[in-house]
């Protein structure tokens, strides 16, 4: 494409330097990929502004500059506003506007994210429409598995992912959106049939550094004209602050309070969560769901409200529901065939920690023993506090590493420690998580429910700048074969 072409909806063109009828073949935000055609965006990062690096995007292949601030370049460049933004629009444009020609339904909130939008996909799909899925456990068309490190993409890969979807004939996609991706820019240009909304609670305060901006960013979704209906968790008490601006049309839901979709009769237990849904004057719908804990359900009125917005009947709702049997390291069951339960799962912040540990409790007929750790170059607040939940809520804690990255794993246990220390909970420090699950395991007894919490769906631990291979799936099963135990043995 011409770059004059790609400009064409892009908000926020201050001026421009040099031919813009330069032929375009190539998105770029690497300096060291070689293209040919490219443009490069100078993005100012937190650690890096990509305007110091034009010379080697030159060097690589690229033919044009996106820029903040015009520079001595012989390349043809383009000064915006937003360089974030405009990668967005601009993606959009090169990809040919995938995203137009399909219905998008984003998931918003601290947890439940991952979990609210695979149940809408699995209603969607009872409905009858060929969907997609974009999320921290990767992409999906269908069935068909798309690899993706972030929660939210960047626009480059996102539109390429919306081009891939459209042409394999997806109608709609379910997709988690992330705070970062809304305050870098990353969904911009975009529409939301629905948007919801699930919770608030601690996490990426070493981006956001308070709770108030952390939240004015999920809130900012649903403001600024991306999002055409809203369902929102009523029980969240922050909801409050986005239904006092909201503009426009919106469905509550919510066990306690007095919301528009509403779960009553609710039975919980190892096996699953049985409840009944009810939208106010209708009939209600019982479900049996093979997943457990009261955030699944949650989970479920979430994709059930943004299902009745979209106009959905109830039955294809219930068999939505149903259909599902897990999500991805989310309160996932193992396949040990041992006396003791072993539960993985993605639970990485204080709140999403007290959740699982509080659902376990329910139905652990002898000892909850929670293995967890805390990544490293991130929100340091939250680890006392990760320990002082393990304390007080499991019956025996082993602190362990999750993705130290590029810190000290002791010092950040040393960190975990501090919480769990306020309490009466007993505890071991195990910083290599192989062996930390070695012990867990091998302290496994009758009835005992064993957690493995903070990597779930991961298949990595990064440490040092290196994703070293660790499937907690895969290393669970070698340990059983070693200790003799469980299917492992045959």
């Amino acid at each position: 494409m011409l770059l004059q072409d790609l400009l064409i909806d892009v908000p926020g063109v201050l001026e421009t330097k040099g031919n813009m009828i330069t032929q375009i073949d190539s998105l770029v935000i690497d300096s060291r990929e070689e293209v040919q055609n490219g443009l490069f965006f100078c993005i100012s990062g937190a650690r890096f502004d990509a305007h110091d690096f034009a010379q080697q995007a030159q060097k690589s292949g690229c033919v044009a500059l996106i820029v903040s601030r015009l520079l001595e370049s012989p390349l043809p460049q383009v000064r915006v506003e937003n360089v974030r933004s405009a990668m967005a629009y601009i993606s959009s444009a090169f990809f040919g506007h995938p995203a137009r020609e399909m219905r998008l339904f984003g998931v918003t909130g601290t947890k439940g994210k991952t979990t609210s939008s695979f149940l809408l996909k699995a209603i969607l799909e009872k409905a009858g429409f060929k969907t997609g899925l974009i999320g921290t456990t990767g992409n999906m068309i269908g069935n068909e598995k798309i690899h993706s490190n972030l929660t939210t993409p960047d626009p480059i890969d996102l539109h390429r992912c919306f081009r891939q979807m459209r042409d394999a004939g997806v109608e709609a996609v379910s997709m988690e959106v992330s705070a970062h991706a809304i305050d870098m820019h990353r969904l911009d240009g975009l529409t939301f049939e629905a948007g919801c909304y699930t919770n608030l609670s601690q996490d990426h305060l070493d981006y956001f550094n308070t709770m108030e901006n952390y939240f004015n960013s999920k809130k900012s979704f649903f403001m600024n004209g991306a999002v055409l209906n809203a369902a929102l968790n009523v029980d969240e008490e922050t909801t409050e602050k986005i239904l006092n601006e909201i503009q426009i049309p919106y469905l509550t839901y919510g066990i306690s309070a007095n919301a528009d979709v509403f779960a009553r009769d609710i039975e919980i237990s190892e096996n699953g969560v049985s409840f009944s849904i009810l939208l106010r004057g209708l009939e209600d719908m019982t479900v049996h769901m093979r997943m457990t804990g009261m955030f699944n359900v949650y989970n479920a009125l979430a994709a059930a409200s943004m299902a009745m917005i979209l106009g959905i009947d109830s039955p294809t709702i219930k068999a939505g529901l149903e259909s599902v049997r897990s999500v991805p390291g989310r309160i996932e069951m193992l396949d040990t065939n041992t006396p003791y339960k072993v539960i993985l799962d993605y639970s990485h912040s204080p709140d999403a920690l007290e959740n699982i540990l509080t659902a376990v409790r329910t139905f652990t007929r002898n000892r909850v023993i929670a293995l967890f750790g805390c990544g490293g170059d991130r929100d340091q607040g939250k680890r006392p506090l990760m320990g002082e939940i393990g304390g007080r809520l499991a019956d025996f804690s082993i602190l362990t590493s999750d993705n130290p990255r590029t810190e000290d794993p002791n010092a950040i246990l040393r960190s975990i420690e501090r919480g769990i220390q306020k309490t009466q909970g007993r505890y071991t420090i195990i910083e290599n998580r192989r062996d930390a699950i070695r012990f867990a395991l091998s302290m496994g007894q009758e009835g005992d429910v064993i957690v493995l919490a903070g990597k779930g769906h991961e298949t990595y631990q990064d440490v040092m700048g290196v994703k070293k291979p660790f499937d907690e799936k895969v290393v669970v099963q070698e340990l059983l074969a070693e200790m003799g135990e469980g299917d492992a043995k045959e």
